[in-house]
């Protein structure tokens, strides 16, 4: 799964040299963070893009680190025939819903599916943290470290 975060005007800029991961999108200037969490909903692995960014290119590198067996729950911004056949050489099982300007409509176990509540319950509770929510930071190693923080500290409430 992935979430955009919009960036405050503060951000802009900053030293040259440092890793940025902002970008720009018809919303203005955000940054993604893609994710993958455990059963639970609790985040284990992300990654951060530019906000123009697809979500399919984060995917190959978050599903690179599932265990084998497992199983992706993802929306229409994974569906991608690649992707898919990467999963399942892996035998990892996919609940990604077909985009709907798709000719072949891919079929979908709908129980799985149900439990995609818990990627946005996940994204949820990382943007009620308000250094999360609100970005001001320019520098894409201060919010990987914040979003770590952020990730231990949902793990011992949650």
């Amino acid at each position: 799964g992935s979430t955009s975060i919009r960036i405050q005007r503060a951000a802009a800029g900053g030293k040259r040299g440092t890793a940025q991961a902002i970008g720009r999108s018809q919303g203005g200037r955000t940054i993604k963070i893609h994710a993958s969490g455990d059963s639970k909903g609790r985040l284990f692995h992300f990654l951060l893009t530019p906000g123009h960014r697809a979500d399919v290119t984060a995917a190959y590198d978050l599903t690179a680190q599932l265990p084998a067996r497992g199983c992706l729950i993802g929306d229409t911004g994974c569906d991608a025939w690649k992707l898919r056949q990467d999963l399942a050489f892996r035998g990892i099982a996919t609940a990604i819903p077909t985009h709907p300007t798709r000719k072949h409509q891919w079929p979908i176990c709908l129980d799985l599916n149900k439990r995609y509540n818990l990627v946005e319950q996940m994204f949820n509770h990382l943007k009620d943290i308000r250094r999360i929510a609100t970005l001001y930071d320019k520098i894409s190693r201060n919010l990987s470290s914040e979003t770590a923080c952020s990730t231990i500290a949902l793990w011992w409430v949650h």
